[in-house]
């Protein structure tokens, strides 16, 4: 799938078929920016703009602008937790990486259906 991508940030886009648009809004922020077009071109000018838009608005208030997720993490655990999961990855043929991402991915999409029940 592609996304559109723009000064570092990503668009999360939707079809609204009752008002017959593309919905977007920038994506892995907290801060609420959205955007919509007709057409492919109309929508990535709208996105481009709303980037543009949300950094003034962020420097005109004095505001440090929200950056998306870089995907890396840096956790502080003790050496006895390290070395216990360091070991379980080794058991399941994986890199400590492989292994943590995976259970932190498990761990979100099930706290994902508890919050949304």
């Amino acid at each position: 799938m592609k996304v559109l991508t723009y000064r570092g940030y990503i668009a999360s886009i939707e079809y609204d078929a009752e008002d017959r648009i593309f919905v977007g809004h920038l994506a892995d922020i907290r801060d609420t920016v959205g955007f919509h077009g007709t057409g492919v071109d109309e929508l990535e000018a709208a996105f481009h703009e709303a980037v543009d838009h949300y950094l003034a608005v962020c420097e005109q208030i004095g505001q440090q602008p929200q950056k998306p997720y870089s995907g890396n993490i840096t956790l502080n655990i003790s050496p006895e937790v390290h070395a216990a999961i360091a070991k379980v990855a080794e058991m399941n043929n994986k890199s400590l990486n492989q292994w943590v991402a995976e259970v932190l991915t498990q761990a979100a999409q099930v706290s994902s259906r508890t919050m949304s029940v």
